[in-house]
């Protein structure tokens, strides 16, 4: 293994809040989770909304979502108001894997959410959630191949979530096994300068069953800490491999975004509806079938706390002017700060996107992000009735409280602060953000 290179590597550990890793790690049970949070943790503030694809494109691009366009899973076509998933093409920015590969340096990734499709780069790249092609997220093509040959699993089947936690912990034991045989692919030789590891596992475990991995006394917990066992090896898999790497060296281990206990959903759209904002045409499919009628809506959400104003500018059938725009923004900022579930607040807070993005895609973010207060899931479905209630889920996103550990011993508020300390460990050059152009909003 060569010496003569300095390497940085990283675990992303997505969805992990500080506190229940902590709380877990008391356990006895997790002894390479014990091993993280001795290199003196400390909490990172995700980007808005504090969503995967958010905050995972805001570290490997050390941008803001104003400068590298992704606000959330989903877009919306601005001429036809139809939804669509977002993909690594939404990106308006080099990547760090690119900057890497500008300047000769290798980089070796597993499992990056929102990163298919892959380009090709110096090095070897794995994307992760919400990929299912390997074609589409392996490069190079022939670890595709090796991968197929050996059963690699991108996701596990989520789809029964909470009823479901045996088949869940099937599947999610699965994708570990195969996170840990790409580790031992891209590992062998040590022919990298960054390497990252991102274990999702836990997202889709709190999901579905928080209140089983953060109560002792649920049913459940034994359980979720068995399947716990199998993620801390995975950790404990990357942990031996770095402490065998010679030279000069750093690990740098986050989350994308804290967790917490579900208390209740809040959708955004149904409280829209409800004040004659938004209307949709009868006998939507399912939640992503928008069916907005343009010239009847002011207004609309999108997941997980996004509200656009239809506005003749940016939208094909708008209804208003920018300036009318504003002031209407300020008014639902006004009233939704006054929103309340059981006499409590429902809003920490609600952002202007000016007051939260910087950069040339500032014009393409939500007019209003909102952040719920901890256990509110903002959403904006378009099949629900009612503002608030249960549909399957117990753990929700937190934007507050994501673990950081970094042996260096930096302490970046955000995840684009993060992926600015990859850059600066490479001296990486700033490169020139292309003129995008996208039919998605």
């Amino acid at each position: 293994m060569p010496h003569d290179r300095k390497r940085l590597v990283v675990l992303g550990l997505d969805g992990l809040p500080l506190d229940l890793a902590t709380s877990l790690a008391a356990t006895g049970r997790l002894p390479n989770l014990e091993r993280v949070l001795a290199l003196h943790p400390a909490t990172i503030e995700a980007e808005l909304p504090e969503l995967s694809p958010v905050n995972w494109t805001s570290f490997t691009t050390a941008a803001n979502p104003g400068r590298h366009g992704v606000f959330g899973f989903v877009g919306i076509d601005p001429a036809a108001y139809t939804l669509g998933p977002l993909d690594a093409t939404a990106i308006r920015v080099p990547t760090l894997p690119d900057r890497l590969s500008a300047v000769g340096l290798t980089a070796k990734i597993i499992n990056f959410p929102c990163a298919a499709p892959v380009k090709p780069l110096n090095g070897a790249i794995i994307a992760g959630f919400p990929e299912t092609d390997l074609s589409r997220a392996v490069y190079p093509p022939e670890l595709a191949n090796n991968l197929r040959l050996a059963g690699y699993r991108i996701e596990a089947d989520t789809s029964k979530g909470a009823a479901d936690f045996d088949g869940l912990a099937r599947g999610l034991r699965q994708t570990l096994a195969s996170r840990r045989a790409a580790l031992d692919m891209l590992w062998a030789g040590g022919d990298f300068d960054y390497f990252m590891f991102v274990l999702t596992e836990t997202d889709r475990l709190f999901h579905f069953f928080f209140p089983a991995v953060a109560h002792p006394e649920h049913t459940l917990h034994g359980p979720a800490l068995d399947l716990l066992v199998e993620w801390d090896k995975a950790i404990g898999h990357l942990l031996d491999r770095y402490d065998s790497l010679p030279g000069e060296k750093r690990l740098i281990v986050l989350a994308d975004h804290g967790f917490t206990e579900l208390v209740t959903e809040v959708d955004l759209n149904v409280w829209l509806a409800g004040r004659g904002l938004l209307k949709t045409h009868p006998g939507a499919a399912n939640e992503w079938d928008a069916r907005i009628a343009p010239h009847q809506t002011a207004a609309f959400a999108l997941d997980p706390g996004r509200i656009y104003i239809n506005i003749k500018e940016r939208f094909a059938r708008g209804v208003f002017h920018e300036h009318v725009a504003e002031k209407l923004a300020r008014e639902l900022r006004d009233e939704l700060v006054a929103l309340t579930y059981e006499g409590k607040p429902v809003m920490e807070a609600v952002h202007l996107a000016e007051e939260i993005y910087d950069g040339p895609q500032l014009r393409r973010a939500p007019n209003l992000v909102c952040v719920g207060r901890p256990g509110m899931s903002l959403t904006g479905k378009f099949d629900r009735s009612e503002i608030f209630g249960r549909f399957g889920r117990t753990g929700c996103h937190s934007a507050h409280g994501a673990i950081w550990c970094d042996t260096a011993g930096a302490r970046p508020a955000t995840t684009t602060e993060a992926g600015r300390l990859v850059a600066d460990f490479f001296n990486l050059p700033e490169q020139n953000e292309p003129a995008w152009i996208s039919n998605t909003i």
